[in-house]
């Protein structure tokens, strides 16, 4: 498909849309056929610059499906699974939340984009690019920012074991890469390696407490609480109406449907609206549309609230919604319009069953009071924020394929830059935000810890999801030399940083903050310069 742009304009679109190679599996919207058919050649930097906006705001959809519903409802899960523990396992359920329910609802876009782009062989270059480049990004940039904004100890024992799991996970990428292709053992290898890591965080974690005498004390230095001190969350499908107990009214009062209905449905508040600068009120009226269809489509469950986010008459919307949400973008909607013996179309029957189901919920239920099966709703948010993430990474996958085309780039260089950058900012915003409230050393923890879950579960599920009794094996032929560059510079970034660190007796300043970032900058200097075949490699 690349060789579109060699042809005279007038047979772009023939081009395009007589080329089997131009046909982008999964998503809504055929950008190729709008960039070349719609899109007249004199337009098109105009369709360029459209694309790059959607690009930006499908980045945006991913950042706050993630944040305010993917994670919140994984948390509840996790605490409803934390109920049915005893004493002596519970000490061990907050390594273990960290390492698997935590990491991810925190690599929820990494591990989904990977998943859409190992799905077609075309686009696994992307996924590739993406899972190093943002290994990369993480280790080097954000990790010498932390050392930048507030010199610390780092703790060595977690350091050193998440550096040595992440080198393993890159050094058996490397080797699929260069054999060509994964196979279902070496697939289900990556799944056993992040399981060995769960079960060694949680091992190292009791051995800990077992040697202070103490196994339900409070978290050690390499694993220090949550900060306290940051600014007030926003309303994440919750009730934004709820502002605290200084302006609850002094006697209750039971408010209608309708009003919890609306209330439920507002993304703002308008107390903290006020107060906040420009250019967070600009942000904020982009992320609106999106926050409101998700209020509208995913179900949020808080286990901190006294009634758990229950809202009866939006939580009777979601039984309708959300399945119809699930329905319609699975297969992007090929599934729910199906129609079953050629009449009745699969999405019609999802809406008679659960407006069936809504209106017995509806009825058995009150709005004060949550009812014992509540719980489930986490669930079906789950599934639902998840069914999201899915779609506006299939979204993502085929922007950038297509503007790959465009530009006549790689998707690998693609992978490392636009999509790693824009997986990678809520990380970098929230780490460096953490280092500056005086947690460095819980932010440089998340950088190395993080992004094995992204690279190990990233390649090993997305590698066993595309494969068939009758394929056991997916191919990972490198579609540029830039794949070895960056496996390589990934591999001697974390060398640098297994070598530096204990030399310098973990004790991390500005020196080291500057030679990560010199290091990245050198590095995508060099990958661009190899990219744009200025550096050749044999």
């Amino acid at each position: 498909c690349w060789e579109v742009r060699k042809h005279n304009s007038s047979e772009w679109c023939h081009f395009i849309r007589s080329n089997p190679d131009c046909r982008l599996d999964g998503g809504f919207l055929d950008y190729l056929v709008g960039v070349f058919c719609v899109f007249p050649p004199r337009l098109l930097p105009l369709a360029v610059t459209l694309y790059a906006l959607w690009l930006l705001y499908l980045f945006i959809i991913l950042g706050v499906t993630a944040e305010k519903f993917f994670c919140p409802n994984l948390s509840a899960i996790s605490t409803n699974l934390k109920l049915s523990h005893n004493v002596a396992i519970f000490s061990l359920t907050s390594p273990l939340h960290g390492v698997t329910f935590l990491a991810f609802g925190n690599g929820a876009p990494d591990v989904f984009s990977a998943v859409v782009a190992f799905s077609d062989p075309r686009t696994a270059g992307l996924a590739i690019g993406a899972i190093f480049g943002a290994g990369v990004f993480v280790t080097t940039v954000v990790a010498g920012g932390i050392a930048l904004v507030k010199p610390f100890t780092a703790a060595s024992r977690p350091f050193l074991r998440d550096v040595i799991f992440y080198m393993v996970a890159v050094f058996l990428t490397f080797v699929v890469l260069y054999l060509g292709r994964i196979r279902l053992g070496e697939a289900l290898g990556y799944l056993g390696l992040y399981v060995f890591y769960v079960l060694t965080v949680v091992l190292c974690t009791w051995i800990h407490r077992r040697q202070r005498g103490d196994g339900l004390a409070p978290p050690g230095p390499w694993e220090p609480e949550m900060p306290t001190d940051v600014e007030e969350p926003e309303p994440s499908g919750t009730n934004s109406g709820d502002y605290g107990e200084e302006y609850r009214p002094l006697l209750p009062s039971r408010e209608t449907s309708l009003r919890i209905l609306t209330t439920a449905l507002s993304p703002l508040d308008y107390r903290k609206w006020r107060r906040k600068p420009w250019y967070w009120r600009l942000f904020k009226a982009f992320k609106v549309p999106v926050e409101l269809v998700l209020l509208l489509t995913v179900p949020v469950v808080d286990p901190d609230k006294d009634d758990l986010n229950w809202k009866r008459p939006l939580n009777c919307l979601h039984i309708l919604t959300s399945p119809l949400l699930c329905v319609l973008t699975l297969k992007s909607g090929a599934y729910g319009l199906y129609q079953i013996q050629g009449i009745f179309p699969v999405w019609g029957l999802v809406t008679l069953v659960a407006s069936a189901l809504a209106l017995i919920i509806f009825i058995t239920t009150s709005n004060e009071e949550p009812p014992k099966y509540h719980c489930v709703f986490a669930f079906l948010g789950f599934l639902a924020s998840a069914m999201w993430i899915n779609a506006a990474a299939t979204e993502l996958v085929n922007i950038l394929r297509t503007l790959g085309i465009i530009f006549q780039l790689s998707n690998t260089v693609l992978g490392l830059t636009l999509l790693a950058w824009g997986n990678s900012i809520g990380d970098t915003f929230s780490d460096l935000t953490m280092a500056r409230q005086g947690y460095p050393r819980m932010a440089f923890s998340a950088c190395f810890g993080g992004i094995i879950f992204n690279i190990v579960v990233g390649v090993g599920l997305g590698c066993l999801l595309q494969m068939t009794s009758s394929q056991p094996l997916v191919k990972l032929e490198p579609d540029s030399p830039l794949v070895w560059v960056l496996a390589g510079a990934l591999g001697l970034s974390l060398v640098f940083s297994f070598v530096t660190v204990p030399a310098q007796c973990f004790q991390l300043g500005k020196a080291y903050g500057i030679c990560l970032i010199a290091y990245y900058l050198a590095f995508l200097c060099v990958a661009l310069l190899t990219e744009f075949r200025v550096i050749h490699f044999s």
